[in-house]
């Protein structure tokens, strides 16, 4: 937005993009202040321009910082938006908000990363232990729980069961079985670590049929040499294998070869929820604070200084009756409060005083 731009006009633009906060910029592109739907709240005349009603302390952070600076700021200032600059002019906004989606997502990615972990572990069993005290049968009957890439589907699938969100899949280009067979996406991901074999993980978002769903990788790589028995050339296979599957899939790998990836997919709307939660509790927990504090600030308002001054409008009103009867107040209090008793105590001994001369 601009200085001089209306309110109206500031206001139609966060309605249609969907946002809560706009930088307000000068004429060179720098940040001069910031406008939020809490500015745009209140009663205001048409045509006031929105330098009127804009927060001009902006703070800014570079493009190239961590977020973590800009939650620093934040924390900091007690700010909800941050304007991000490259060489002093705008280029986006930061929001509280913004970084509750982050901190969410990173939840979510270190869940997937887990997964991958734990597929890979089953892998190790499956190789170590399992498949040596197996592999005599396979000569009379084929056993796919021998194959690592099979117990760790199935392990992590009845995983999902539980956690329905969360889909773990050995994506591969030439599978022996065909459900693990790599779809369009799939195979950018895999020929992306084939293109970069340094890359370990490799994560991003891809619209889905039901929105928006993050994904994180890491590439199946054959280092060991085990597996080239049954994926090298159908004559060295297992009869049982070529039987179950036959000989035109899952074969031609190599030592070292990238022929699939470990991918877990997670819909966004787990990271949203997620932090749509965390914001709500935020807010439930500062309202019980606000709660807390307003009802303990009355509490000793009442007890300090509206009790005390209830009393002596008492006592006034006896007082100017002629009763004397009543106690003097204490004055062993320092404040305020404690001075207007012992002003009224003065003042009642006076009257009193004045009160017996005339009696006499």
């Amino acid at each position: 937005a601009q200085p001089h731009q209306s309110v109206e006009h500031v206001r139609g633009m966060l309605q249609r993009s969907g946002i809560h906060a706009l930088p307000v910029v000068g004429p060179e592109g720098e940040p001069v202040g910031v406008v939020s739907t809490a500015d745009l709240a209140a009663d205001l005349k048409n045509g006031t321009p929105v330098s009127q009603i804009m927060t001009p302390d902006v703070k800014t952070v570079p493009a190239y910082n961590d977020v973590s600076i800009a939650a620093r700021i934040m924390r900091k200032n007690r700010i909800h938006h941050v304007v991000v600059t490259h060489e002093k002019r705008v280029v986006g906004i930061i929001s509280s908000y913004d970084l509750l989606q982050r901190q969410a997502q990173a939840e979510v990615v270190h869940s997937a990363e887990l997964m991958i972990e734990a597929a890979n572990a089953i892998r190790g069993y499956t190789i170590d232990d399992i498949r040596p005290h197996l592999y005599e049968k396979l000569d009379t009957e084929f056993l796919p729980e021998t194959i690592p890439a099979y117990a760790a589907t199935e392990v992590l699938r009845r995983l999902s069961d539980a956690h329905r969100d969360y889909v773990y899949k050995e994506a591969t280009l030439n599978p022996t079985n065909p459900r693990d067979r790599a779809v369009d996406w799939e195979t950018d991901v895999i020929n992306k670590f084939k293109r970069d074999a340094a890359l370990k993980t490799y994560s991003g978002v891809r619209d889905t049929p039901d929105g928006k769903s993050l994904f994180i990788a890491s590439p199946i790589k054959i280092t060991n040499e085990a597996c080239l028995t049954c994926h090298s050339t159908a004559s060295v296979a297992p009869a049982t294998m070529i039987a179950r599957y036959g000989t035109a899939n899952g074969f031609g790998w190599q030592l070292g070869e990238i022929v699939g990836a470990q991918i877990v997919s997670v819909p966004m709307s787990v990271a949203v929820t997620n932090a749509n939660n965390a914001f709500v509790t935020f807010m439930l927990s500062l309202c019980g604070v606000f709660i807390i504090l307003y009802i303990a600030l009355n509490l000793m308002l009442s007890r300090m200084i509206l009790k005390p001054i209830h009393d002596m409008a008492v006592a006034a009103d006896a007082v100017s009756t002629g009763d004397f009867d009543i106690e003097e107040f204490t004055e062993n209090r320092k404040d305020e409060v404690g001075q207007l008793g012992v002003s009224f105590n003065r003042m009642r001994r006076s009257l009193q005083q004045a009160m017996k001369m005339i009696d006499s």
